[in-house]
């Protein structure tokens, strides 16, 4: 096998490995290590022996040893020698599947701050390194690796066994979790750049790995058919020079047609699997602006009609002030901005509030108006990118 197919082998299994090695011996940490290790001998040995006939097992040997080693290290003889008599009995039968889920349960437990689980879960189961993680999210890696063994810590303080969950709704939080990465991603909010396309495309290989596991989860299908509708649209998302482009503006000869295609097919498989969710409500909104074949001709009574439904399973002001958008571009500027005033305070603070209103201006012809509230967005604006698009967008209207 060449050796780019052994990498993206040892990326598959990496998670598998660590689960299994979690729910035979406990010790996170440490077994994060071994797992690393086992990994890396893999990584060097088989591009010249040949990849085992059983590499899963393999790994999970290797790393089993290791850990012993590990463990050899710190623990006395008698105490070693009760666990590892421990270690020898018979196990239950468990598969790959079921260790990567678990695994992302335990990333994404809900002890763990919202940025601890998603560093956790990139470490653990994406398989980045601290380094790549920390360059992510544009942070010094000792500030990322304090911020995992943080949440490591908090793993084991927990004390949570490696199992699959009882509580109704933990899947909701790993989704979250990974939405939440897929969005860094998508639209940055720090730094120089307007996508971090590794982000997003990790959170998409997390989304497949989760339908693979769960496929009868309308909402995880529907997270994944959000994703790829949206990151459809990221080839025509910037122009040269890194500017965001508007969706009304991009060419859409660029969007990603094959992403698009399995978007909606995956849509299509959601929606009759139980409770429509908002990850589902989402991923249809996203096709409609996908299937239009041009921005005059999106159905915004039908986006519009979906947010409402999006806003009694969500209430929150992000999807409040998209709501307002839909409403001003189904039936005129000045009931969209309206909509945005009833929103009072529970937004005002966020760049995106006043560039919608500004574009809101713009269509109803308030140029004085519109230019404030692009200058005003520019300013509360984190991103480099949309600072200069909403700085732009004011100039051109003096």
């Amino acid at each position: 096998m060449p050796e780019s197919g052994i990498e993206d082998l040892l990326r598959t299994l990496s998670p598998q490995v660590l689960g299994a090695v979690v729910r035979r011996y406990g010790h996170f940490d440490l077994a994060e290590d071994a797992t690393q290790e086992a990994l890396l001998a893999a990584a060097t040995q088989w591009p010249a022996e040949g990849r085992p006939e059983n590499p899963r097992a393999w790994l999970v040997t290797v790393a089993s040893r290791r850990l012993t080693d590990l463990l050899r290290a710190e623990q006395a003889r008698r105490r070693r020698e009760d666990t590892v008599f421990q270690w020898r009995l018979p196990e239950e039968h468990v598969t790959s599947a079921d260790d990567t889920l678990v695994l992302l349960f335990l990333c994404c437990h809900p002890s763990l701050s919202p940025a601890s689980q998603i560093a956790l879960t990139l470490r653990a189961v994406g398989g980045l390194t601290t380094a790549e993680i920390a360059r992510a999210f544009l942070v010094p890696e000792a500030t990322m690796t304090r911020r995992i063994s943080r949440a490591k810590a908090g793993i084991k303080a927990s004390g949570v066994p490696f199992a699959l969950p009882a509580e109704p709704g933990r899947l909701d939080a790993v989704l979250h979790v990974l939405y939440l990465i897929f969005n860094e991603g998508y639209a940055s909010t720090s730094g120089p750049d307007l996508v971090r396309s590794d982000l997003s495309a990790e959170a998409i290989r997390l989304a497949r790995i989760v339908h693979r596991l769960v496929p009868d989860d309308g909402e995880a299908t529907g997270l994944l058919a959000l994703m790829l509708l949206t990151d459809a649209r990221r080839p025509a998302r910037a122009g040269p020079d890194g500017a965001p482009i508007p969706m009304s503006e991009q060419d859409r000869g660029r969007w990603n047609a094959g992403y698009v295609a399995e978007g909606i097919a995956l849509l299509s498989e959601a929606l009759p699997n139980g409770p429509t969710g908002q990850f589902q409500i989402q991923a249809a909104i996203a096709a409609l602006h996908d299937e239009a074949p041009s921005a005059e001709e999106t159905d915004w009574p039908q986006i519009e009609a979906l947010y409402e439904v999006l806003l009694r399973l969500s209430d929150n002001p992000v999807v409040a002030l998209n709501h307002a958008v839909a409403v001003g571009m189904a039936r005129g500027p000045r009931e969209g901005l309206a909509a945005l005033e009833e929103l009072g305070d529970r937004i005002s603070g966020d760049h995106r509030f006043h560039a919608a209103r500004a574009h809101l201006l713009e269509m109803a012809g308030d140029i004085a108006e519109a230019i404030e509230s692009y200058v005003d967005a520019a300013r509360l604006a984190t991103g480099l990118p949309h600072r200069r698009y909403l700085h732009a967008r004011a100039e051109r209207l003096r």
